[in-house]
């Protein structure tokens, strides 16, 4: 995985927030991931348009924390979920 890379949900797949349960989660077909508050910044980004490298600009923006830490984060969940088949290349 690379920052160049765009990533988006794949079909049937989605971040929803649960009100009930006041967590988000990813809903894809017949399982549900809950995602910790950091996973869901990251994936609240992710749009079918915007690089791997602009959602980590925007998380450098918004939290007070090296570039290059965030960077090894987001790249190391985005490859997880790829490879569980919840994300995927636009």
């Amino acid at each position: 995985m690379t920052e160049q890379v765009v990533l988006r949900f794949r079909r049937g797949t989605r971040l929803q927030y649960d009100r009930v349960r006041e967590q988000w989660f990813i809903q894809a077909p017949e399982r549900a991931f809950f995602a910790d508050p950091i996973a869901a910044e990251i994936l609240q980004l992710v749009n079918g348009k915007r690089t791997v490298g602009a959602i980590i600009n925007q998380l450098c923006q918004k939290f007070a924390a090296p570039r290059e830490t965030i960077a090894q984060d987001v790249l190391r969940m985005v490859q997880e979920l790829a490879d569980k088949q919840v994300l995927q290349t636009a």
